[in-house]
């Protein structure tokens, strides 16, 4: 029978304990895993290799390279390209990625730092993008969180030999020196060139739709929590700079935690705020626990919106207006930055306006 271009005779194994079906390509011998009868499949089953793509499609294992690694240079034909990926796939082989990338001198590992602050689920959606489309290049990426000591991070790259690293804020100080003695690319997602300024963007948009609500006198809600106070810092100035330019009242600031949102928010509306921007869908949250607690109503006593789209905005009282990131973007732009940096084509990228938008619900 003749099955993707290559022959094979399925031969039925009577003998066998187990009822299968054997599959012998003509003119080849398959590799021990492909033939293994149950005893051999008590122990763990090799895994397919160059050299057994190369004999399933009668070529040489520097061919199987060229091909699954899209070695450029290589004039090979599109039947022998062909041949070789369908081999590929018949014995369902994986090019073994710390061969790979021992063979070039290279550990291969992009390092993704995870932020140690509240932004929602859109790191973690943007690294999974991030770990599919660097994994078809044959590199690896590995997710390291942050904590309060980040001495940790240092130690990563230091043991790991990365070839980069990719954050979405500002690394730490020891980290980017670390990174700067390591001689490699450092990827900020939230200072992307071909970005723009997110945040400034971000501010934008928020302050235009509270003012097309008809709202002039805006306050800017931070957190308690000293660790996440930079995120609130990278937020605000968005804010500051949207308000400013269309001549708004000076925005009022203040930290905001359970144990005070109610009077953060009664000195607000006593001040004549109409309208509150939060550092996050969290802290927009709290800033509605305290309008409840002051016997207020939102949005016509005090208007909210957060940042992030939290899924605690969608079961608010009432429902949150909020900002959606679209990680897949966010993503993209930042592979376009990092493969640049590497040598390799970057993918296409959208327009900067299409990592986020306006999710307007109740609370505005």
């Amino acid at each position: 029978m003749v099955t993707d271009g290559l022959i094979v005779h399925l031969l039925t194994a009577p003998d066998a304990a187990w009822d299968g079906l054997i599959v012998v390509a003509a003119g080849h011998r398959m590799p021990p895993w492909v033939m293994a009868g149950p005893e051999a499949n008590a122990n763990k089953v090799a895994r397919p290799t160059n050299a057994d793509v190369a004999r399933l499609a009668s070529v040489s294992t520097a061919t199987v390279s060229y091909v699954l690694n899209n070695a450029a240079g290589r004039r090979i034909s599109a039947q022998t390209r062909e041949a070789v990926q369908r081999a590929a796939e018949l014995l369902g082989y994986r090019p073994n990625l710390a061969a790979r990338n021992l063979a070039r001198g290279k550990s291969g590992v992009v390092l993704y730092i995870v932020p140690y602050v509240a932004v929602g689920d859109m790191p973690m959606q943007a690294g999974s993008r991030m770990t599919t489309e660097l994994a078809r290049l044959g590199l690896l990426q590995v997710q390291i969180f942050e904590t309060e000591d980040d001495q940790h991070v240092v130690d990563a790259i230091e043991n790991l030999d990365p070839i980069a690293v990719t954050s979405l804020f500002p690394l730490s100080a020891a980290a980017a020196r670390a990174v700067k003695a390591a001689g490699i690319p450092n990827i900020e997602m939230g200072t992307l060139p071909a970005l723009g300024d997110p945040h400034l963007a971000i501010g934008e948009m928020r302050v235009e739709h509270l003012v097309s609500r008809g709202h002039r006198r805006i306050a800017f809600a931070y957190t308690a929590i000293q660790r996440w106070r930079a995120l609130g810092d990278y937020w605000i100035e968005g804010v500051l700079r949207a308000a400013k330019s269309r001549d708004l009242p000076r925005v009022a600031v203040a930290e905001v935690t359970v144990d005070n949102a109610a009077d953060v928010v009664r000195g607000w509306v006593g001040d004549g705020v109409t309208a509150v921007c939060a550092q996050s869908d969290e802290i927009a949250c709290l800033v509605l626990h305290g309008i409840h607690e002051a016997g207020l109503r939102c949005p016509s006593d005090l208007a909210v919106i957060g940042v992030d789209a939290s899924p605690m905005g969608m079961v608010s009282s009432p429902p949150l207006t909020t900002v959606q990131f679209d990680p897949r973007a966010v993503a993209d732009f930042a592979l376009g930055a990092l493969l640049e940096r590497l040598g390799y084509p970057p993918p296409p990228a959208g327009e900067p306006t299409d990592i986020a938008r306006l999710i307007v619900r109740s609370s505005t």
